[in-house]
């Protein structure tokens, strides 16, 4: 089944990357003010909600899928019974009513793997002054604000997440429930490094991993505590200045986000060709903590996509929907490799229209 209406949208490639035979129709997604994120197997970690500006921040509490209270047969006359199953709210509905509760693996049906630079934000075309040179912008305050930017990011990385510990880890994608270790990151100093490979580097490794963690949860939604305040205003600055170089390229993005956040039912993973750590500390200082909790957040640096793509479906399942987001060929081919729909980030349009296929449950 087609949608002869979705050509408005202006996205010419929705056809050929979503095969009938894979994607099929997709019906309609119940769009509500509750977020899920599942319980981490691959990098596990909290839960967490989208950071934006103040005037569109939204934190969501998740829900479960109960149907309505029921009385006990012992108890339960006939008509009582009879009443109570007329009260009790549709399928639609019952997904909708908020619930401290967290939800179950089984109640997620979509899964969106996004790409970082040069989809959700503008980086490397800052640097290399591509960005510029595209859009007809002044080279010298673009390039100017990547460098920033870059040295704001490796500043955090070192300072706040051991970067330099962590740098020459052989797998960015830290597993922490089968690390076997309870300590908390407290304990981060515990011991010497040792010989990298053995017990005590592992050891070593681990309590780091942990602070990491310990650091980013805490800082997710706030990153400007954990900065100077001379560091904080330059900050500040320096985003709202890159956020008009790129005439609202991540404001644009996170419309998308924030709606995939806001369904019940979905949620958004981020892959990186940015190492584990520095793209930790790029997530937050773009006030991204929020929407990617960090165990949603794989490197690709050391693995490739390819396989980042693999550990993702393993942890999340086959019976769900995924759907691949991103700019470049490695996302693309790893997504074919998948069979996942792939929507293509080249310009303002196509994130425009992104949003648009979300609003109108076309994704």
């Amino acid at each position: 089944m087609e949608y002869p209406t979705y050509t408005i949208l202006g996205q010419s490639q929705y056809q050929p990357y979503y095969p009938s035979s894979t994607f099929g129709v997709i019906s309609p997604a119940d769009s509500c003010t509750e977020s899920t994120t599942l319980t981490a197997t691959t990098y596990p970690c909290e839960k967490t909600n989208a950071m934006v500006p103040t005037q569109t921040a939204q934190k969501h509490s998740s829900g479960d899928t109960t149907t309505g209270p029921s009385l006990p047969r012992a108890t339960a006359s006939k008509d009582t019974d009879e009443q109570s199953r007329k009260n009790v709210p549709g399928k639609n509905r019952s997904k909708r009513k908020a619930d401290t509760s967290l939800p179950q693996d089984n109640e997620l049906e979509r899964v969106f793997l996004w790409d970082l630079d040069e989809t959700i934000i503008i980086f490397h075309s800052l640097l290399t002054g591509s960005y510029a040179q595209k859009y007809g912008k002044d080279p010298t305050l673009v390039i100017g604000s990547g460098l920033t930017m870059e040295e704001m990011i490796f500043e955090v990385a070192d300072m706040h997440l051991f970067f330099n510990d962590l740098e020459e880890a052989f797998d960015d994608n830290y597993n922490f429930s089968t690390d076997g270790f309870t300590g908390s990151g407290s304990n981060a100093n515990h011991g010497s490094a040792g010989v990298q490979g053995g017990v005590d580097w592992m050891r070593k490794l681990a309590f780091r991993y942990r602070k990491v963690r310990e650091v980013y949860d805490k800082y997710k939604s706030n990153v400007a505590a954990l900065l100077s305040p001379e560091k904080r205003e330059a900050l500040q600055r320096l985003r709202e200045d890159i956020e008009i170089l790129t005439d609202s390229w991540l404001g644009t993005a996170l419309k998308s986000l924030l709606l995939i956040q806001s369904r019940k039912n979905c949620v958004n993973v981020l892959i990186t060709t940015t190492q584990l750590v520095p793209a930790l500390a790029k997530v937050l200082l773009y006030g991204l903590g929020e929407v990617f909790p960090i165990e949603n957040i794989y490197s690709a640096t050391k693995i490739g996509k390819e396989s980042c793509f693999e550990r993702i479906v393993s942890r999340f399942g086959k019976k769900v929907t995924y759907v691949v987001i991103g700019d470049g060929r490695d996302e693309e081919m790893a997504a074919k490799q998948h069979n996942m729909p792939f929507w293509r980030i080249t310009n303002h349009a196509d994130l425009v229209s992104l949003h648009q296929a979300l609003e109108l449950d076309f994704l």
